[in-house]
């Protein structure tokens, strides 16, 4: 069998796509424009690539980006005193401080800083609190599980007392997308590095997400015939043969994964795109919560 491709553009196009009607109707009917402010503090490379998307995506979608960038130098004090005028500024509806930030720097304190009804990053502690909590919402879904659970969604996979293995407990995205996938009925198993006799754990999932960043680590035969997988990984791989003398690849080796899945999300092509599209999604959230009380 061959698997059923997720494929996550299309899908965040269907997302961004409903994201600008909703953007345009607030326009027509409220004269408001939601606002997204980006926090960049120094030049990494990749960090500015991302914040550079993330504005296109927003002037695509009607969606007013303003960027603020800080030298890597710059002070914890600096930062914060940064991201509490764009608290106190109404016209901005989401705040995202883009991660991660320099070593001196302490990423918890920046972060708690971020009103929560503008922590369109769905980082803030009360945020993840809710998310943890049985019967609360948070206000925010952090993106990047947010947009997995939706490939889920409207690729028609069951959540409801399927197994889930999540291969990996970061913050950002495997203990969120644990929380997401047992508030959605499914009995979830968080696997990492130090799990013994992770395939076995694997082998039972009706779903896995890989989100642990090691290139190729989950292989055809540790995958249950049918099973939904979701590539969260990302990593750089040296490749010869491509002009760039290096390709992307997933935490999944996607060849003989799709031997076996019966749906699979391709590295790139998959989760990345979904992410945009839900912080997208999250900024007019955060303009609705804005306008509802005015």
């Amino acid at each position: 069998m061959t698997a059923h491709l997720i494929d996550g553009t299309a899908i965040a196009n269907q997302v961004k796509e409903e994201i600008q009607t909703a953007v345009a109707q607030m326009q027509a009917e409220h004269g408001y424009t939601p606002g997204l402010a980006t926090v960049l503090v120094g030049e990494d490379p990749a960090s500015a690539t991302y914040v550079r998307m993330k504005q296109r995506t927003c002037e695509k979608l009607g969606i007013r980006s303003i960027g603020h960038v800080l030298p890597a130098d710059a002070s914890q004090a600096e930062v914060i005193k940064l991201v509490a005028s764009l608290n106190a500024d109404p016209t901005i509806n989401g705040i995202l401080v883009q991660l991660p930030l320099p070593k001196h720097i302490d990423e918890e304190a920046v972060l708690n800083t971020i009103d929560l009804e503008k922590d369109v990053d769905g980082f803030h502690p009360v945020n993840i609190g809710r998310l943890a909590m049985k019967g609360r919402d948070p206000l925010f879904i952090p993106c990047t599980p947010y947009g997995c659970m939706v490939l889920l969604e409207r690729s028609g996979i069951n959540t409801n007392g399927a197994e889930a293995v999540i291969v990996g407990r970061s913050n950002i995205v495997g203990l969120p997308m644990a929380m997401l996938l047992q508030k959605a009925n499914a009995t979830v198993t968080i696997c990492h590095s130090r799990t013994k006799d992770l395939a076995e754990h694997i082998r039972r999932a009706d779903i896995v997400v890989a989100a642990i960043g090691w290139a190729n680590m989950i292989t055809g035969d540790m995958i249950k015939p049918g099973a939904a997988v979701i590539d969260v990984g990302i990593n750089r791989v040296d490749d010869p043969s491509d002009k760039r003398g290096y390709k992307l690849v997933g935490d999944v080796d996607f060849d003989s994964a799709k031997e076996v899945a019966g749906a699979i999300t391709p590295v790139p092509g998959g989760v990345g795109p979904m992410t945009i599209a839900m912080l997208m999604k999250n900024t007019l959230h955060a303009a609705e919560i804005a306008l509802a009380k005015k």
